[in-house]
């Protein structure tokens, strides 16, 4: 007669082997910043003036405000960095072809969802005249981009992920003039924009070369979380790339020469100044943005991974 015991004990023991595939630190850090972007979904119901000024606009923002703003910029580069690490680790278990098919076909998913969920959910409009590109749809197409570029020796895609990154401000003097195709394009991929084409407006608001730089980057970080893989290797690992990345920021930002188009500068007080000093572009994302945002998110990691 079987043992009425064993299937329970059976049922624990598949259910602490499927508990142990998740990494808590990720889940964790990926939480932590889904809460954190619920500040930026809600504050303009309580800002009154939301629809006035930025809250990061320095002339007329309130401390608290600007930093119920400035919190906020961790979640989009945190998000698709994840994603990057969980595409490697999804990867890790399954053919690169596989690996391709399930990117692309997310990818994909995901700029649909953008332009035809969100976007009607924003504008209640089912003729779909206006499409505003932000932060799902650059997902996607990073995904899409993902897709191929798995392909490339790992040591390429992330010479690849950092060369997005920290090159692109390169680009920012580079303007295509006008209104048409070649300046919609440019867009895309580096400068946000505003365009119409036969009565459908497009708001870029996205341009995709740095995130998928990201997500590249992001990729080759998931090997640290392989199976097998070191805990105390990756904890020195992700604390190092970490502090780096932070201090590479603070450095840069001092100089005021590179890293986002944004100076910062001197303002009526020295906490309006330190305001400044943080102040740095979301729209592509400058180097320095990607350095002060996913530099303390690896040391979150590091310090949170087992």
């Amino acid at each position: 007669m079987q043992n009425p015991k064993i299937k329970p004990l059976t049922l624990n023991i598949a259910y602490s082997v499927i508990k142990s595939k998740r990494i808590e630190s990720i889940d964790v850090l990926r939480g932590l910043v889904m809460i954190i972007m619920a500040i930026d979904h809600t504050r303009d119901f309580f800002h009154s003036d939301a629809f006035r000024y930025s809250p990061t606009d320095l002339s007329q923002t309130s401390v608290v405000l600007f930093f119920t703003r400035w919190i906020t910029h961790f979640c989009a580069p945190v998000f698709v960095f994840l994603a990057g690490i969980s595409a490697y680790l999804y990867g890790s278990r399954r053919s690169k072809k596989e690996l391709a098919f399930f990117l692309f076909t997310r990818g994909v998913w995901l700029v649909l969802a953008e332009l035809f969920i969100v976007g009607l959910e924003q504008t209640f409009n089912p003729h779909y005249h206006y499409f505003n590109l932000q932060v799902i749809w650059a997902t996607g197409l990073s995904m899409i981009a993902l897709s191929a570029i798995i392909y490339l020796d790992r040591r390429l895609i992330l010479m690849l992920g950092v060369l997005l990154i920290a090159a692109h401000n390169l680009l920012d003097t580079v303007h295509v003039p006008g209104t048409g195709l070649p300046s919609f394009l440019w867009s895309l991929l580096h400068e946000p924009g505003y365009y119409t084409f036969d009565g459908f407006s497009f708001n870029v608001r996205y341009p995709v070369l740095p995130w998928i730089g990201i997500m590249a980057t992001g990729y080759c970080f998931g090997s640290l979380f392989a199976s097998g893989y070191d805990p105390e290797k990756r904890r020195i690992t992700l604390l190092s790339v970490g502090f780096g990345a932070v201090a590479l920021f603070i450095l840069l930002r001092l100089v005021n020469l590179y890293g986002d188009a944004a100076h910062w500068s001197l303002q009526k007080n020295g906490v309006y100044t330190f305001l400044s000093f943080l102040n740095v572009t979301k729209y592509p994302p400058s180097l320095l943005y990607v350095l002060m945002t996913l530099g303390p998110a690896l040391i979150f990691l590091a310090l949170a991974t087992c």
